[in-house]
């Protein structure tokens, strides 16, 4: 419920970081031109796999009659057979046939599994075009920190958050690298990355879709901190000499066994297996627990290869794209290869549980050697494991950033620039609201207006004007797109008191609960950022004289180390708070009382508020109050 002054959207292409970006981006700029077009998109892709899994389901039908008709014919033919009726071998046809019916049909399911993802990607993606999308994605509630500046004040996490907007993320490494983007703003030159790698993936929307079905498994599939811990563990086999000795043992049972094979005396092969049993006693539990660990940890690192192989396959022109793909290789090695060779060493430890080969793998002490080869896996590619996780979160948060923008095109990118702290924004709406119910204001704080008084009566829009310029701010230092016609701003620290809230466990009122946030963002206004202070109803819990006189005070003391803010009231006598105040205005929102009702048009003006609505809304609920 933002209002606007200007309501006209000011084309993306007549911005300058905006035409900068959508050179290099001209795919992006020829085919969604709106978001009507993402829309268009969405429905025909999802029309078709829709009409695709309904065929395979069909399909699917007729393999299961296929199956039940092939055992059927198997059991009256080996009813004919155990009644002498038939041969045996007779029974090869339908045990074949049911086996090739088996593998096709469990093809089938996995093709209408994919399918099924591919069809929740674009409904999702219908949802937040749709403004559907709140409570049907991940609220990222793990992130939510009531001690974080701003987090809580601007509805970053939550339901009907901007992370539950904007994450695409499919495994936890890029739910973690989105939150971390938006709680931390970053550096110029890393917002400036992060746009051009958003904006080559905005056009590539099978990219992301694959990247979107590959990463499906991993959420639940990879335990992440486990597997990092087991990629980073120490070698846990003994010293070296061990592997030596198993060489060595292994080369003598080899020979022992072809003298055995050649002379039939069995002997010497008989003595070097009991010693081989003696020497792999000691270190039964080490091999044990090694391959126990090992199998567990493959099975999510195949599950995580999958989504590597999509990146590793996909050719990049974005700085920050290219660099990613190139942290997928270990010494030349690709991620998905590695990781293959690994489950390959897995594959062969399994040969041992089969009962014929069981022998021949205790003599060749098999487990023992391919447990080390293992270990020396981990000592070349195990501390590449976690930046294989963080690179895939990236990109997943690169991939989340740029659906906003696809599904966005009118949303445009913001201007980092130098100089003293700015924030001059033209049409600015918030991304959270609705489309049908949002409306835009403009905003302009600079070294020459510092601060920002907005007053008015209740529920006219203050509080969300905040809100607007806070979450618009921290989209813009998170390197995403705006919600916008133009913003123009500086690299700043972003302080907030929206959601203050008393603590009974804590033995704090809400006033004290304010003050303690405000000197937090008195002590971040001392850093090498200036700070951009969003303050709702400043100092709300006290008098007028000591709000006046202390709000003064601390508004002063920010303004003189360069801050920037807003700061909003519904008491009349604070507004004269920007005559004491050097580089500091009012403005404010109004309202009309009509038929009994309070009518809001939310559309911010210059100038203090000159009245109230608290007396009309007690009677527009029924309470008896005197004129």
């Amino acid at each position: 419920m933002i209002a606007v002054i200007n309501n006209h959207v000011v084309s993306a292409d007549s911005l300058g970081a905006e035409a900068v970006h959508d050179r290099e981006s001209s795919n992006h700029s020829r085919s969604v031109a709106s978001a009507q077009d993402a829309a268009g998109e969405y429905h025909s892709r999802l029309q078709k796999l829709q009409a695709a899994r309904t065929r395979l389901e069909g399909h699917e039908a007729i393999f299961s009659f296929a199956r039940l008709g092939v055992f059927a014919a198997g059991a009256i033919l080996a009813l004919t057979v155990w009644s002498g009726g038939a041969a045996s071998w007779t029974l090869l046809a339908p045990a074949t046939a049911f086996g090739v019916l088996v593998l096709l049909h469990d093809r089938l399911i996995r093709r209408r599994d994919g399918l099924t993802r591919s069809i929740d990607f674009y409904e999702r993606g219908l949802a937040r075009l749709e403004d559907r999308w709140a409570g049907n994605g991940e609220p990222g509630d793990r992130f939510a920190d009531d001690q974080h500046l701003y987090a809580n004040d601007l509805d970053l996490f939550g339901r009907g958050s901007l992370f539950e907007l904007l994450s695409a993320a499919r495994t936890r490494a890029g739910e973690e690298t989105l939150a971390d983007w938006l709680l931390r703003p970053a550096t110029p030159d890393e917002i400036a990355e992060r746009q051009h790698a958003v904006a080559e993936l905005t056009s590539a929307l099978d990219v992301r879709e694959t990247l979107a079905l590959a990463s499906a498994d991993v959420r639940a599939a990879v335990h992440t901190e486990v597997l990092v811990g087991w990629a980073e563990r120490p070698q846990g086999m003994g010293a070296r000499w061990w592997r030596a000795i198993a060489i060595l043992l292994t080369t003598t049972a080899v020979a022992t066994g072809g003298y055995w094979i050649i002379t039939g005396n069995y002997l010497p092969l008989a003595l070097v297996a009991l010693v081989e049993i003696l020497f792999y006693l000691p270190q039964h539990s080490r091999v044990l627990r090694a391959l126990l660990s090992a199998e567990g940890s493959v099975r999510d690192l195949d599950v995580l290869a999958h989504v590597l192989g999509v990146l590793e396959r996909t050719s990049f022109t974005a700085p920050r794209l290219v660099a990613l793909r190139a942290r997928l290789n270990t010494g030349g090695i690709p991620a998905s290869a590695a990781i293959r060779r690994l489950h390959r060493l897995i594959e062969l430890c399994d040969w041992q549980r089969n009962a014929l080969f069981a022998p021949v793998a205790a003599v060749l002490l098999w487990v023992v050697h391919l447990v080390w080869a293992i270990e020396d896996w981990r000592a070349v590619h195990g501390p590449h494991v976690r930046v294989w996780l963080q690179t895939v979160g990236e990109f997943e948060a690169l991939s989340s950033l740029a659906a906003y923008r696809y599904e966005h095109p009118a949303d445009v990118w913001p201007e980092i620039v130098g100089g003293p702290a700015q924030f001059e924004a033209t049409a600015l709406g918030h991304p959270l609201i609705p489309s049908a119910r949002m409306v835009r204001n403009d905003v302009h704080l600079s070294a020459d207006r510092q601060l920002q008084v907005v007053s008015g009566s209740n529920m006219s829009g203050k509080s969300t004007l905040l809100r607007t310029v806070g979450i618009n701010a921290v989209l813009a230092l998170a390197g995403a797109p705006v919600r916008a016609a133009r913003l123009r701003l500086t690299p700043v620290a972003i302080g907030a008191t929206l959601r203050i809230e008393d603590s009974l466990q804590q033995g704090r009122s809400r006033f004290f609960a304010e003050i303690v946030r405000i000197r937090a963002l008195a002590d971040l206004s001392l850093g090498p950022k200036p700070l951009l202070f969003l303050i709702d109803e400043l100092f709300h819990g006290t008098n007028s004289h000591d709000r006046l006189q202390g709000g003064a005070g601390v508004l002063r003391s920010l303004l003189a180390r360069g801050a920037i803010g807003l700061i909003t009231t519904h008491d009349l006598a604070l507004t004269a708070i920007a005559d004491q105040l050097p580089r500091a205005f009012n403005a404010h929102f109004e309202d009309q009382f009509k038929d009994g009702e309070m009518h809001f048009d939310f559309q911010i003006r210059p100038g203090p508020v000159t009245r109230s609505n608290a007396i009309a809304l007690m009677r527009v609920v029924g309470l008896d109050v005197d004129s």
